[in-house]
């Protein structure tokens, strides 16, 4: 495999008159993205690697089995709802040269404000790109000034100027790999992480 696969599973722990019983379940990945976990101990190992997919260990030996949407509701429901939102990514581009977004990004941060502005407790991370057109130094003055742009409106809207940090990129982490000057929409961008 080229890159790790991220999962999430849920572990649970039942103690019965000194037996002890635990589950571990794969829950499906918010992006649809396959996953996998693998479970070892002193018996073996036993891959999850699809949704619901799950085992139960019980006096020391594992054994799979295929989990549901409605026994993780029924065994970890409470601790699901008890977790904070999962981490949010947003990227908004820009016209070229300035500090005006485009249409379809000007629409889109109507919906942005709200879903930061719903989350308790946010830590937002607002990082300003431009393409590589122009010197450095102006690309690097140019995406802290995209970035503190999208922070000012998003402080416009409710959001507290405390809960986010901002910076400028430059031309250093392009979407799309160009040479010099080669002007390219989707490296105007701001990325806004919500977690």
């Amino acid at each position: 495999m080229n890159k790790p696969l991220l999962s999430f599973a849920l572990v649970g722990c039942l103690a019965f008159a000194g037996c002890t019983t635990e589950r571990v379940v794969l829950l499906p990945s918010a992006d649809g993205s396959q996953s996998a976990v693998v479970i070892r101990d002193a018996s073996g190992e036993v891959l999850l690697n699809q949704p619901y997919a799950a085992t139960k260990r019980r006096l020391a030996a594992n054994a799979g089995y295929q989990s549901s949407p409605a026994e993780v509701k029924e065994r970890f429901g409470d601790a699901l709802a008890a977790q904070p939102a999962r981490p949010q990514s947003y990227v908004l581009y820009f016209e070229a040269g300035g500090n005006v977004l485009t249409p379809e990004s000007q629409a889109a941060l109507a919906n942005i404000r709200k879903e930061i502005a719903e989350r308790a407790a946010s830590e937002v991370m607002v990082i300003g790109h431009t393409d590589r057109v122009g010197n450095v130094e102006g690309n690097d003055k140019l995406s802290l000034k995209r970035a503190e742009g999208l922070r000012d409106l998003l402080i416009e809207s409710g959001i507290p100027a405390g809960k986010m940090e901002v910076v400028g990129r430059g031309e250093r982490d392009p979407l799309v790999q160009t040479a010099d000057e080669v002007d390219e929409p989707k490296n105007r961008r701001v990325e806004i992480s919500v977690r």
